[in-house]
């Protein structure tokens, strides 16, 4: 094959890179709370009932923002359930999953957790079969000092200090016909702006995240983002993206151009939001939260309808192989792409439920495949994102037309560290070259791969280390250009280390 060939050049900037960028959800569907990330009777489990292992994970993946309680679960939610002494809280059916909810693990328990886990907790509010004094309530309860009712009712919870929790999500797919209490736009859009008005009120300081389309394949999609924001465009920071990566149809070429699909959904609802601001004479940018994205097998998944009502079901446990991996770290340099308007982003989800980290109950935990490229990246990724642009071969897909078999993206930090991500979407090796006469003072690079002989090899409870990211042979840098080869089907980091001070 072809080498693809492209130039490194610190003055080509695309924007900063946010941390909140490697995110992830925690919401009350399947094992994802219970027996996920809490199980009293874990051998791991700390007081609060918080499995270690899990939290161990957790923090290796790194992950910098958590989305909770919902998803779907959150348009039913009575957060007032999940608070005070757990053996008084009330047991409920939850509509979205069809599951029984015990709510003995609550908003004060994820913040804790959160804490724990060093990272920052993103809210949602129910919007569906509630509305704005209820979101106004639970802001309060969380970030209010002290000396009203709610506020004082935190501190006899135990927990005296105010969360200052700042980030929030004003309802969840507000258009989907799933979704309990689901809307119009124009229902919607009013109900958020008032919500956002009154909770601004309440915390001038919140970040608010108002609800998009469900996914780019709604047909409303466009349309539902315009009105919505022509209602609350003053009122809210984000607007929300949701998309899932489906392998099912065992279209592996398609498949592993996913992120062509990824670009093009952010790409239009970039362009909608400039286009509300530009015919409002709005002069603030609109960023993206991108809450929700991953691989889902959603062929294999036939809905929650016919469950039986049970407690913390196994629901849409899939398990991930090293061609997941891949996709997953190429929806990475998407989002890093357009670090310029995408500021949030959440890997859906965190544990059990198609996600980075499974469990048994009273057992082990593991990583899968998804992990190591978003654990990789989170923590290499550099401050400033740079113009990559991959000349080279392309191939032809069913679904997204003609495709480059290399994808990739950079970053650089004040020191001059360079990380680079990069996919080989062929089934063949494919040699790169990377021009860094802007970069000079580099002799060496190290170079890290996710790939496998066998594209659908998994990790498992018996054989957790199956997959994992391998060193390849050291890279030099002769005249300015770096050489090496990308294994077939693979995620890729290279890593540059600063010049050398003279």
């Amino acid at each position: 094959m072809a080498a693809v060939r492209f130039a490194l050049d610190p003055a080509f900037a695309i924007g900063s890179v946010d941390r909140r960028l490697f995110g992830s959800f925690v919401e009350h569907m399947g094992r994802s709370v219970y027996s996920g990330i809490y199980e009293p009777s874990h051998p791991t489990a700390d007081a609060a009932g918080t499995r270690g292992d899990v939290l161990e994970l957790v923090r290796e993946l790194g992950v910098s923002v958590v989305r909770y309680p919902g998803g779907n679960f959150v348009s039913s939610y009575r957060w007032e359930d999940g608070v005070g002494p757990v053996e008084h809280r009330p047991h409920r059916l939850d509509l979205a999953w069809r599951s029984l909810e015990s709510n003995e693990f609550g908003v004060n328990e994820f913040l804790s957790w959160c804490a724990d886990a060093g990272t920052e907790p993103m809210l949602a509010v129910n919007l569906g079969t509630r509305g704005v004094q209820e979101a106004c309530d639970l802001l309060e309860y969380c970030n209010h000092p002290s000396g009203t009712y709610l506020s004082d009712l935190r501190a006899a919870h135990g927990v005296e200090k105010p969360h200052g929790v700042r980030l929030w999500c004003l309802g969840n797919e507000m258009d989907g016909p799933w979704q309990i209490g689901g809307k119009t736009a124009d229902e919607y859009g009013r109900l958020a702006a008032e919500t956002g008005k009154a909770m601004r009120l309440l915390d001038p300081e919140v970040e608010l995240v108002l609800c998009g389309s469900s996914n780019s394949t709604m047909p409303t999609f466009g349309s539902w983002e315009a009105t919505v924001l022509e209602h609350a465009y003053d009122y809210v920071d984000y607007l929300s993206l949701h998309s899932y990566y489906d392998p099912s149809d065992g279209d592996l070429d398609s498949f592993l151009a996913s992120a062509v699909e990824m670009d093009r959904f952010i790409d239009a609802v970039i362009a909608t939001c400039d286009h509300v601001a530009a015919r409002t004479r709005r002069r603030r940018k609109i960023n993206l939260s991108f809450d929700e994205w991953n691989v889902w097998y959603q062929g294999a998944f036939s809905g929650p309808e016919n469950l039986e009502w049970q407690r913390a079901p196994r629901l849409i446990e899939d398990q991930y192989t090293v061609a997941d991996a891949v996709v997953v770290g190429s929806l990475l340099i998407s989002l890093l792409r357009h670090a310029d308007r995408v500021s949030v982003a959440c890997l859906a989800q965190l544990v059990n439920v198609i996600a980075p980290i499974m469990t048994q109950p009273g057992g082990p935990a593991w990583a899968q495949t998804i992990f190591h490229p978003f654990a990789l990246t989170a923590r290499y990724a550099g401050q400033q994102v740079l113009r990559v642009e991959p000349v080279g071969p392309t191939y032809d897909t069913a679904r997204h037309g003609d495709v480059p078999v290399v994808d990739a993206t950079a970053t650089i930090d004040p020191d001059g560290a360079v990380a680079m991500f990069v996919v080989n979407r062929s089934r063949d090796a494919v040699p790169l070259q990377v021009d860094l006469r802007a970069l000079p003072g580099r002799a060496a690079a190290t170079h890290t791969a996710l790939y496998d002989a066998d594209w659908n090899a998994r990790n498992t409870a018996e054989d957790p280390q199956r997959v994992r990211p391998r060193d390849v042979a050291a890279v030099a840098v002769d005249d300015g250009v770096m050489a090496t080869t990308l294994p077939p089907v693979s995620w890729n980091l290279i890593r540059l280390a600063p010049p050398a001070v003279s």
